[in-house]
Parts: structure tokens; sequence; C-alpha cells
């Protein structure tokens, strides 16, 4: 049963195949298996996800099924869950159980979904390999010494090792994009505001995004069904109609008349030559369905990678004032005063990937420095999505590659900071556009996955899902698996 997609469980448990408890108990099985080598997982929730089984099954019986009903997911470390311990990857929080249960989470449970546990993730979604996490770093089961992307590497290693089926993640810079392709997975970050943030952790306000990552666009299409839609808890949350992204699936049979854009500057220096070939051998079979390649501008994604790492820290610095060793989170012993308190609680809870960002964001608000650079940052992350609008205004979808390597060994980039942050070179764009980005498996490269980006107009998903859909129905990457955790 742990070689079934989402589609293929639900259809399963909807044919009387398998109860939902069998399904999760098998799966609880292989977590318990599997998850001390990989460390995709946090926390495991055996105990409650058999009783939500249960109460899948007898849903299922009495004809009140879910959409989702009975189909085991994780939720990155990230969301908010009632009475289970959320800990953002982070010792700052490793006590923390929350009271309540973030809206994603809620959306989840009402459809029927059933909960294994918390995946693992870097420190407050900060890096780009799962490393910064508290309790360590997630192994990729495509390379059990490389990374598995970050930073929601946790979610992405799970649904790669088939773990479970589907996995909720978010993406600040390409948190979801970017382990999706270093672990052969599809993963999708929704435009900004699609999805409701109450009750995920804050790294970034104007960029977090919380997203699906499975195994196809199919199953991605079927989650983000019951995440999106408005939310009054989250000013930031569009009052939009959710489409039927399932049945835009099944609306298109070929790619007639789609004009993919194609930029030139994702194909410089810096680009892993296998990568690109692969990249490119995937473009070619979107030619074959009837998709017009258009070559395109985006001048200025090169400062793509410096405005983030002003804005995003900034916003960081703020949000995470919060955690001053007083009301929740860690607590250092014994404080002297008041000064004492705070300094040593926040020194002691925070890593240093999370120090570094708090330290740059503050610095670059203080006064004499917030006109020079935060500023100035914002002023080009609208350059930046002016280059966007003018790019959709000739082509319907961007295509290139998700990341400019595959997975690296773990500790490669861990004394490096720069070169870790270029590793999300192709994905910070989208989010400070807040545009909806899209990563599909489209071949390999010395062994290991490559990923295939698709970017789309705000709020038009169905798109991104349709392209990526009927590429999965000519192509069969997204359905290899490593080779260990197939048996």
């Amino acid at each position: 049963m742990h070689n079934l997609t989402l589609t293929q469980s639900l259809a399963g448990l909807a044919g009387g195949d398998f109860s939902s408890r069998e399904l999760t108990a098998a799966l609880l099985a292989r977590i318990e298996q599997f998850n001390p080598q990989l460390n995709a997982l946090i926390t495991t929730t055996a105990a409650s996800a058999l009783e939500q089984a249960e109460r899948a099954d007898q849903q299922r019986a009495a004809g009140s099924a879910g959409p989702l009903c009975g189909v085991p997911i994780v939720h990155k470390d990230i969301f908010c869950t009632d009475g289970v311990r959320t800990s953002a990857g982070s010792k700052m929080l490793d006590n923390f159980i929350p009271p309540y249960d973030a809206t994603v989470v809620e959306r989840l449970n009402a459809a029927g979904a059933v909960v294994l546990g918390k995946a693992n993730m870097d420190e407050f979604a900060m890096g780009s390999s799962n490393e910064t996490s508290y309790y360590g770093a997630v192994q990729n089961p495509w390379a059990r010494d490389c990374v598995a992307g970050g930073s929601s590497g946790g979610s992405a290693a799970a649904v790669a090792a088939r773990l479970v089926a589907a996995a909720t993640a978010t993406d600040t810079g390409g948190s979801i994009r970017q382990p999706a392709a270093l672990c052969g997975i599809t993963g999708l970050k929704p435009t900004y505001g699609r999805i409701s943030r109450w009750g995920m952790i804050a790294y970034a306000s104007s960029l977090d995004q919380a997203g699906p990552m499975a195994r196809s666009a199919e199953d991605c299409a079927a989650l983000l069904q019951v995440m999106a839609g408005h939310d009054d808890r989250d000013s930031t949350c569009a009052d939009n109609a959710v489409p039927d992204y399932l049945a835009a699936l099944a609306a298109r049979q070929d790619l007639t008349g789609l004009k993919i854009g194609v930029p030139s500057q994702y194909f410089g220096s810096g680009l892993d030559s296998a990568v690109e070939q692969a990249v490119r051998d995937a473009l070619a079979v979107y030619e074959s369905l009837g998709a017009k390649l258009v070559e395109i501008e985006l001048p200025n994604s090169a400062l793509a990678i410096p405005a983030y790492y002003v804005i995003a820290p900034a916003e960081a610095s703020a949000n995470l004032s919060r955690f001053d060793g007083v009301r929740y989170g860690h607590r250092c012993d014994n404080p002297q005063d008041l000064e004492d308190l705070y300094r040593r609680s926040r020194s002691e809870g925070f890593g240093d990937e999370v120090k570094r960002r708090i330290m740059i964001g503050s610095y670059a608000l203080s006064a004499g420095y917030y006109d020079a650079y935060y500023r100035k940052a914002q002023q080009v992350r609208q350059l930046i999505k002016q280059d966007y609008d003018a790019a959709f205004a000739q082509v319907d979808v961007i295509a290139g590659p998700t990341t400019p390597n595959t997975a690296w060994a773990i500790g490669e980039k861990s004394n490096d900071p720069v070169s870790m942050y270029l590793e999300d070179i192709y994905t910070i764009a989208t989010n400070l556009a807040g545009l909806p980005g899209l990563s599909l498996p489209c071949g390999f490269a010395q062994g290991k996955p490559v990923g295939l980006q698709l970017t789309g107009r705000h709020f038009d998903e169905a798109t991104l899902l349709q392209a990526a859909h009927l590429y999965q129905l000519n192509s069969d990457w997204h359905q290899r698996c490593p080779e260990e955790f197939c048996q």
C-alpha cells in the first residue's frame, strides 16, 4: 500500500480494497522502520492517527466521507496542531504544545485526512538543506549522505521514501519547490494569499505561503482543493473563489496553444550541465504536447537573492522578537534579571542561522539604514514583479530549472552561507512577486533527481497543475522510487 499515491489510496478506500486503519497501520510501521535513519519526522502521532483512521472508516461506511477521508498525511512542524508539539525545528519551541489547530490543519481534518505526525524542517524555516533543524539533518532518500533540501526537507523525504503519500509544507523562498526537486517529488507553492497563514509559525510574513507536497500534480490538486480558500483570521488571505482543480486537470487533453516562457537568465553560468539537459529534455516533451516555447527575459532576476536576504531577515527579526522567554517557549534557568532572561533565553533557544538572520534584519531596519537597505530591497522587489508582469503579457507559464544543482552532501555547504543561499537562485523571485510556482521531477543527474519549475500568473494554479499533469501522463519520472524504499 505504501507505493500508492494519494489519489490511488482514495480509490482503494472507496472501493473497499483496504480500510483506513489498515493503510494507516502499514504506513506507521514504515515510519517506525525507516524514520530513525532518514530523520524525516520529529513527532509521530500513532495513537491519534489510528483513532482518526477508525473514525474515517465509520464515516465512509455511513456515506459521509469527506474528500480526503482516511488518507494519511504528515504536517510540516510549522503548523500548529492542537495538543501536539509544534517546534518549528527549534529548541526555542521544543516544549510548545499549541491549544489550537492552524487553518490548514483544520481544513484537512475536516476533509477526513489522517495525521501520522509532524515533519522535520529547517529551524523557523530558515535554510535550504534541513541542516539547521534542532533535531538534526534529514537524509535524502535517493542518496542518504546528501541533503533533502529545505526548509521542508522532512515533508519531501517522507513522501519520496513512501512513508506517506502527501504532506503539507511552506515556501518562503523556495522551501516547497527546492526540496521537492532534490527528492524527486511534486511540490506546489500557491499564490500568496491563496491559503490561510493562520496558525502557521511566521518567518517572513509577506513571503510565507503554505502548500502541498505529493508524488504527482493530481495529488497536489486534491490537497490544494481542501487547503485553499478565504479565512477571516488571516488579513492577507485572499477572498477569491477556489476553482475545481481536479476538474481542470480532466478538462485539458493536450497543451495546444499554451505558451511557455523560457528565461535566458535561468540557463547561464552556475547551472549544472546535466541539470540543464534534463530541463531541456522536459521542455522538448512540452513542445511535443503542443506547447510553444518562447524566449523571454527577466532582467532583474539576479537581484532576487540580495533583495530577499534583506526583506526576509528584516521581517524575521520582527516576527521572532516575540520569543523572549516570558510567555511560552524556551526559558533560561535562573535568570538574574529581565535583561539576562531575554539575552540567555534567545541565545540558548535560537540556532546560528536564525541568529544570523535576526541580526541582518535588525541591522537593515535600524535607524540610518532602513532607506539604504529595506526600502531599496522593496523597490527591487517591485522591479522583479514588473518583469513577471511583462513576461506574462507574452506567455502563459514560465519554465526553467528549480535548482542549479542536484542534492549536495550533508555538511558540504554548512560553513558557507552564501553558497547555500545561491541554491535558491531560481525560486526566490516567485515569492517576491507573490506568484504560484510548482516543481515536478523531470530526470536525473549524477543519479539524483532534477526538478523542472513552472511559474504561473497570480491565482492561476489550475494552469500550472494542468501543465504538470499532462507532462506526468507522458513521462514516468514522478513514479521513480529510491530502491531502498520501494520494496
